[in-house]
Parts: structure tokens; C-alpha cells; sequence
């Protein structure tokens, strides 16, 4: 059980770190941080629809992930 735990918390590192990075690759809308940095200037030469829609699914399946394995060291917290 305690290899399972550390499994699931070295995933939970890499999965709470690439959920960040993936956040901070999308687009801007304006108005916010991202214009702060720049975002403003080259909204236009951003990504495409497609490779937007891409991050989209990734950043929402990594975010699911993510929250499954908080789940599952909460149960693995409660059963020790």
C-alpha cells in the first residue's frame, strides 16, 4: 500500500505541474495577465482552432486525472 501512495503522489507532482503549464499555454481573452506579458500583442499569430480545441481536451483530461488521484490518496489516507 505505502508504494501505491508513493506512486500516486509522484503523479500527483507531474500531473499538478503540467496542468499549470497547459492553463498558462492557452490563449488570453484580454484584459488580464496574459496582456500584462505580452499576450495582447500577438493575439493574432496565436494557435489555430484546432490546435486550441487539442489543449482544451488535454488540459481537461490531465485536470480529470489529476483529481482521480487526489480521490484515491484520500481513500488510501482513510484506509491506513
Amino acid at each position: 500500500m505505502e508504494a501505491l501512495s508513493i506512486v500516486l503522489k509522484i503523479v500527483l507532482v507531474l500531473t499538478s505541474v503540467l496542468v499549470v503549464l497547459l492553463v498558462l499555454l492557452h490563449k488570453g481573452k484580454g484584459g488580464g495577465l496574459s496582456d500584462m506579458f505580452g499576450g495582447g500583442i500577438s493575439s493574432g499569430a496565436g494557435s489555430s482552432g484546432v490546435a486550441e480545441r487539442n489543449l482544451n481536451r488535454l488540459t481537461v483530461g490531465l485536470a480529470l486525472l489529476w483529481t482521480l488521484v487526489i480521490i484515491l490518496l484520500g481513500l488510501i489516507q482513510r484506509v491506513s
